[in-house]
């Protein structure tokens, strides 16, 4: 009996190898029309390519936009940190230009101080606590600077020197609120004006030129200028226009307030009016 069923089973799988030849066979025919076996099948790996294929492709493309995402972000960061590095760079190419056309001006006013020696500094420090009074210049006694000379800068008068070391200097802006921080000043015109410059207004940003005679006629846009007396200051150092004109009380005198030549807020390179010291021939 176990041999019959051995045999049995033995025919069935030669014959199921002779069904698919010959179905093989069959399909391997160029034929025109599919046999129904065929047709289920092409028709159900159709509709599972399309079941599958429209999510296959998403996550596909998915993947390559977070790809393209990322090379932009590379890119566009790239091109941020050039720009960044080129805004930088214009930026200390304008600060170039600014300081080398401050000294070309500065350099043109040694004319100017005729009996002084011009020292050229930079400022170096400014105590916000005290913006409109000092600063620090980055020369002192060992380039010859000695208290009270004038600090000037291309457009004009700034203030003077209080206070030096060996190495460095305390510049008194004419803008400080020390009354002590007086400065002889005449007005140019067909008769000369003079009067003292001591104050300032803050609120106005204007300094207080006062003692002008009320018999004196002084007008809006004038130039005023150091006078020169005491031999403190050169004589013709611009100190700036006036804005206005006004009578005291009793009307004895006028004051006047005046707009600074010189940018007081902006204030970097600086020339030191160094008193040269006259030499005298003793004959024998």
């Amino acid at each position: 009996m176990p041999q019959f069923f051995l045999n049995k089973r033995l025919i069935v799988l030669l014959v199921s190898i002779i069904l698919l030849v010959a179905l093989i066979g069959i399909s391997l025919k160029e034929r025109k029309n599919l046999t129904w076996p065929e047709q289920f099948v092409k028709d159900t790996v159709g509709v599972v390519e399309r079941v599958f294929q429209k999510p296959a492709n998403y996550v596909a493309g998915f993947f390559e936009n977070i790809e393209d995402v990322k090379r932009t972000y590379e890119e566009n960061k790239e091109l941020k940190a050039k720009l960044d590095k080129y805004a930088e760079l214009s930026v200390k190419v304008k600060e170039l230009e600014k300081t080398n056309e401050e000294l070309r001006d500065i350099l043109g006013k040694k004319d100017t101080l005729r009996d002084f020696n011009p020292v050229h500094a930079t400022v170096i420090n400014r105590n916000p606590d005290k913006w409109n009074d000092i600063i620090g210049i980055d020369k002192g006694a060992q380039e010859g600077i000695q208290k009270d000379a004038a600090v000037i800068t291309s457009k004009g008068l700034i203030g003077k020197v209080k206070s030096v070391s060996q190495f460095t200097s305390t510049v008194e802006l004419i803008s400080s609120l020390n009354r002590t921080n007086r400065i002889s000043a005449v007005v140019r015109g067909d008769s000369n004006v003079f009067g003292l410059i001591e104050g300032y207004d803050k609120e106005k940003q204007q300094l207080v030129f006062t003692k002008i005679p009320s018999g004196v006629k002084v007008e809006k846009d004038q130039t005023v200028v150091t006078s020169g007396l005491g031999g403190v200051f050169p004589d013709g150092l611009v100190i700036g226009q006036i804005v206005e004109v006004t009578a005291d009380e009793y009307g004895l005198t006028q004051t006047a307030y005046i707009k600074p030549a010189a940018d007081l807020n902006d204030v970097n390179n600086v020339m030191v009016a160094k008193r040269t010291m006259p030499t005298v021939d003793i004959g024998k």
